[in-house]
């Protein structure tokens, strides 16, 4: 798979709070933001009002 990097302006604290996370859960930090994305639904464009 194909993979691009992904550059946020993130305050310390909230970092800091994924690392710990990250290494609780002994998962990379990309790997739980990649588990948030799969986790978004996707809209559905069909169902707007005019």
């Amino acid at each position: 798979m194909d993979k691009q990097r992904l550059s946020l302006r993130i305050e310390t604290s909230r970092v800091e709070k994924l690392r710990l996370y990250a290494r609780y859960k002994r998962k990379t930090m990309t790997q739980l933001v990649e588990d948030w994305i799969d986790t978004l639904e996707m809209p559905n464009y069909n169902d707007t009002e005019g």
